[in-house]
């Protein structure tokens, strides 16, 4: 019933384009982006993304820029109307200079998580993110944080990054419709989000800081196909949604005076709001 009515939402948001001829303000075909860093073109080491403006570090946000106006250009070609772009990496990887024109981009700190995001989105694009803690062949895979290594758990399901925010944005019925990142982060976004969502794999790893990577010119391409299908793709994607309360278990290390083995803790608990999936 949910599909049939998401599909009946867009259809009629492309009979009503149609008919608004030149009017964009007609109808509005909305996407929000969330960003990341380590599933960037050209990126496979920490050292690129964990260091704040240094040589390695501005040389990976101008990587992501790349790959970022590739989507934001194929998102307009594919129909839509307006694109905000969320900068979810930890330290930012935003540069202004090189923003592509025809999205609006939300960067700095402190911002709430998904700031922005409501019911008025009609899909949710993931650019630039990794896998889960763990994945053997996950580029730089870690979850929330790499160096304490967390790992999270919601009804019994070990959950990543992509997990994370795709439930909150289901809170408020935005589908995932496309994802890029190393192809072991397009194998975890079909595990959660079905085979609907669109994937783009930009590099393949090898080990955690090891990769196969792939000429810009192919991956931007890819980029730009991959965001124009994604818009086809809306009516066949769903909202990704966890029951409540959400039965929840995250490990992580703690570190104790230097020389000393860092201590494994376990959390266990309940989570009654999605919106605070990231406070636990």
């Amino acid at each position: 019933m949910f599909a049939r009515s998401l599909l009946q939402r867009f259809s009629l948001v492309v009979l009503l384009a149609a008919l608004a001829g030149p009017n964009p303000a007609a109808a509005q075909l909305k996407i929000y982006i969330n960003t990341d860093l380590e599933g960037a073109s050209g990126v496979f080491k920490f050292a690129q993304t964990r260091e704040v403006d240094t040589p390695l570090n501005r040389e990976a946000r101008e990587y992501f820029m790349g790959d970022l106006a590739a989507v934001v250009r194929g998102l307009r070609d594919g129909g839509a109307t307006e694109i905000l772009v969320y900068d979810g990496h930890g330290s930012g990887a935003l540069i202004p200079h090189l923003m592509e024109p025809g999205a609006k981009y939300a960067t700095g700190k402190p911002k709430p998580e998904m700031w922005g995001v409501d019911k008025s989105y009609a899909g949710l694009v993931f650019l630039g993110f990794h896998a889960m803690m763990g994945t053997p062949d996950g580029v730089l895979n870690h979850t929330q944080s790499s160096r304490t290594e967390n790992r999270y758990w919601y009804n019994g399901v070990e959950s990543g990054e992509l997990a994370q925010v795709a439930a909150i944005a289901g809170h408020y019925g935005v589908p995932p419709i496309l994802v890029t990142g190393d192809e072991a982060t397009c194998r975890e976004a079909r595990q959660f989000f079905g085979d609907g969502c669109v994937t783009v794999a930009v590099k393949k790893g090898i080990g955690r800081e090891a990769a196969v990577l792939y000429p810009f010119a192919e991956t931007r391409q890819a980029l730009y196909e991959g965001a124009k299908r994604a818009v086809a793709a809306i009516p066949r994607c769903q909202p990704y949604q966890l029951a409540l309360p959400i039965k929840a278990k995250k490990q992580f290390l703690v570190f104790g005076k230097e020389g000393t083995e860092p201590k494994l803790v376990t959390k266990e608990g309940s989570i009654e709001d999605v919106l605070h999936l990231l406070d636990f």
